[in-house]
């Protein structure tokens, strides 16, 4: 476990989370202040995007344009590089549950998760699926029988989708096709035992480790928010953990990004929990920063 010091990047957010690093600033959205946020590198904020339908995953198409998850109405905006905002997709036919986070190819292909239940009502685990949304917005279902797919990852090379399942205490690869279809699913991190479904109280306790945001360094391996374990971990493919920095006392962390101008800033996402009705009402989430020795990889 590595001992290194925090510095702090933002501060008084409800809860943050999908941290991404993009010409030269971070993004971030904050679930319950309803807006996506960007700093700079001198450490300026701005409201990038005000989301009515609680903002999440992040990313960017080939013309500049950046989408980010709505989640309660189950859809994916465009802000177009004029400042005009769209929908690009709406995925309710495809969801269980409130929309969640998304990772974005360089083609402009979007892969995009849900809960696949009202985690914040307590109701029962449900599997869900995993939607393919096309450059032009088209959608369709990518995989099937998913257990809350969560952060997600894409190799540098782009054939390669990694997905984390918080449920299943997982992640689940997926080839990339040319047509941006997946195919070959396989585990390629088994984190904890994966519960068998039953109500939310049993299912719950169940679960060990719970993949939430991630990234991917230069060497392949993923950096990932353990929602459950207040606590980032590197890990390789086959789960074997190569480092792990705990959260400061009283805090969890939930998601995780690789980036600044050297790529080793690794930005994490922390609050003292995820419950929706604590959060709301709250404004001490923060996102701390810490460097690593290798750089980031992959997408996003």
């Amino acid at each position: 476990m590595s001992e290194r010091e925090f510095d702090t990047l933002l501060t008084k957010g409800g809860f943050f989370e999908a941290p991404r690093w993009h010409d030269g600033s971070w993004y971030i959205s904050d679930f319950y202040h309803h807006r996506v946020l960007s700093v700079a590198e001198s450490g300026s904020v701005s409201v990038e995007l005000e989301v009515e339908g609680q903002p999440s995953g992040l990313g960017w198409l080939p013309d500049g344009s950046m989408l980010c998850v709505s989640m309660k109405d189950h859809k994916v905006l465009r802000k177009h590089p004029d400042g005009s905002v769209t929908v690009h997709a709406s995925l309710g036919q495809y969801c269980g549950g409130p929309l969640n986070d998304m990772v974005v190819d360089s083609k402009g292909n979007a892969w995009v998760g849900d809960f696949g239940f009202e985690l914040m009502s307590m109701a029962d685990p449900k599997p869900t699926n995993l939607v393919r949304v096309g450059p032009d917005g088209d959608a369709s279902v990518a995989a099937t029988d998913m257990l809350f797919p969560n952060g997600m990852v894409i190799t540098d090379d782009e054939r390669t989708l990694i997905v984390g399942e918080t449920l299943g205490c997982r992640y689940s690869a997926f080839d990339i096709e040319e047509d941006g279809t997946l195919t070959n699913r396989r585990v390629f991190a088994q984190l904890a035992p994966t519960p068998s479904l039953g109500s939310f109280l049993e299912v719950l306790p169940k679960v060990t480790v719970g993949p939430d945001g991630c990234c991917m360094d230069a060497n392949g391996n993923i950096w990932m928010a353990d929602a459950i374990g207040g606590r980032v971990v590197l890990i390789s493919e086959g789960a074997k953990v190569l480092d792990e920095i705990k959260a400061p006392d009283g805090l969890g962390f939930f998601a995780c990004m690789l980036g600044g101008e050297d790529g080793r800033t690794l930005a994490i996402c922390a609050a003292p929990d995820f419950l929706e009705s604590n959060r709301m009402k709250s404004d001490d989430a923060l996102v701390l920063t810490v460097k690593v020795e290798v750089p980031h990889g992959g997408r996003p």
